[in-house]
Order: structure tokens, then sequence, then C-alpha cells
């Protein structure tokens, strides 16, 4: 799962916003029709409110992920349009309007309903996440997901970051001990 644009994201300059919806409507289209996402059976998958994109993108995003639907060899995530904050907002909504029509009950809200309603239900929470930049922060992604992931910051920014970079950041993974909150 790759952090590729943020709902803070949304707040820099228009000029800027405009470039990188070109960029993601083409490159949507690019790699739904890539031999090697075909090859390899690569399904794609785009989560984040899709409300606040150009329909351009979201037409790219779902070309993208009708091409490779059927896929389950690998999946490749993108976050896209997305905030933790506002994921886990979107999730208590859904279940007050629920609520309200009376679909559910008080006791039937527990982790694994709730987390049934958040964009990434249907993927396991991550194991590790790795942090590129040099910043030490997780900056608003899966916040509910993220409760017993192991994080590795790495000083190196994302297009700069080599094999040896991941297979560090693996090693640091299993040489910790995972207690989930033991």
């Amino acid at each position: 799962t790759v952090y590729a644009f943020s709902t803070e994201n949304l707040r820099r300059p228009s000029e800027e916003i405009q470039h990188l919806m070109h960029l993601f409507a083409e490159n949507f289209r690019k790699v739904g029709d890539d031999e090697r996402v075909h090859r390899h059976r690569i399904r794609i998958n785009v989560f984040g409110d899709r409300e606040l994109l150009p329909t351009e993108v979201i037409e790219a995003i779902e070309y993208a992920e009708a091409r490779t639907k059927e896929y389950d060899s690998y999946r490749f995530n993108l976050a896209v349009a997305y905030g933790g904050r506002e994921e886990i907002l979107q999730a208590i909504r859904d279940v007050v309007r629920d609520a309200q029509a009376g679909k559910v009950d008080a006791h039937d809200i527990d982790e694994k309903f709730f987390s049934k309603r958040l964009y990434t239900a249907d993927l396991p929470d991550p194991d590790l996440v790795l942090r590129t930049s040099g910043e030490e922060r997780i900056s608003n992604f899966l916040l509910w997901q993220l409760a017993y992931s192991e994080l590795y910051f790495v000083d190196v920014y994302w297009p700069g970051f080599r094999k040896i970079d991941f297979l560090r950041a693996l090693r640091s993974y299993q040489m910790r001990q995972r207690r989930y909150g033991e």
C-alpha cells in the first residue's frame, strides 16, 4: 500500500494540484494497460474519498481497477485523497445512519464491525509501515489500522528508496518481537 496523496495535500497551490491530478489520470490509465501488471496478475485497488478528485482521475482509477479486478496473485493498494481521520469519521457516519435506521444495535458494534466500515475493510492491517523522507510520524495514514503495526523510518526520499533500504527494513522487522499490546 502506497500513500500517494493525502486529503491534506489538497491544500497545496492549485497549480500543483492540477499538475498532480493530470499525472494521476495519465498514470492510472497506463497502469491499467501495463503488460507487466497483467502478466503478474496484479490487482489495482485505490481507496480514499473519490468525491474530492476530478472526474478524469476517478475515471482513470476505475479503468485500472476494472482491468485488474479479477487478478489475485498480488494486490497494489494506493491511498489517494485519503486521510485517516476522515476515514474514521466516514465510518462513524455510516454506523450512525444504520443505527438511526434501526439496521444495527449498539451491542453489535465492536472493533470487527467498525473495521468493516473502513476503506480498507477487505485488507489485513499492516504488519510493517515504512516511512521515507526522514520524518518520524505517520501523517494521518491508516490511523485505525496501524494500532499494532511496526514502524520503520528511513532518511531517504521515496524516489531514492532502494532495494537495500527495503531489505534493511525487513531485517529490522524480523528482529522485533510482536506483542500486539500485551
